[in-house]
């Protein structure tokens, strides 16, 4: 058993930072990296998100959810902030700085469309095309088959025609 060890604030708020924007990485590894228990990083994921969600009695919306109008209106907000007041104004959203760097990159680079949908089709359409070639493929190999035995058959009887 581990023994109980105080954390500052400033390195509470550092992990939560790390771990909610690990992207693919696991909750383990970045524990493990930070060389604590993982139950007391998910109990420290899941007060701040009670926390965010208690907040002023609103329900605090994940930043993948916000809609672009939305990441548009908190861009142009924090447009001429400076750095602490930027970081007091990403703590009342229920945000981080990078979402923010991140919200801008897809601004500027031209993919600020808002494609669930249409990743939901593209992944719908991908299933679909993924089974009708399985079922080709399976139809190709049938007809292949029957072609050599169709050979072999002709074979057969042309050496007994001998």
């Amino acid at each position: 058993m581990r023994e109980r060890r105080e954390y500052t604030e400033s390195f509470r708020q550092q992990a939560l930072e790390k771990v909610f924007s690990r992207g693919s990485n696991p909750i383990r590894v970045i524990a493990e990296d930070l060389n604590m228990s993982l139950g007391t990083l998910r109990n420290w994921m899941k007060a701040e998100r009670d926390r965010l969600q208690t907040k002023d009695g609103l329900q605090s919306k994940r930043p993948q959810d916000w809609s672009l109008a939305d990441r548009l209106q908190i861009l142009m907000e924090s447009h001429s902030l400076d750095e602490e007041s930027l970081n007091a104004f990403c703590r009342e959203k229920g945000i981080f700085r990078h979402h923010l760097d991140q919200w801008q990159a897809t601004f500027t680079a031209g993919g600020a469309v808002d494609n669930r949908s249409q990743l939901r089709e593209l992944k719908d359409t991908n299933k679909a095309l993924k089974r009708e070639l399985n079922r080709k493929e399976k139809a190709l190999a049938e007809a292949a088959a029957l072609l050599v035995l169709q050979k072999k058959y002709q074979a057969l009887w042309e050496e007994e025609d001998a």
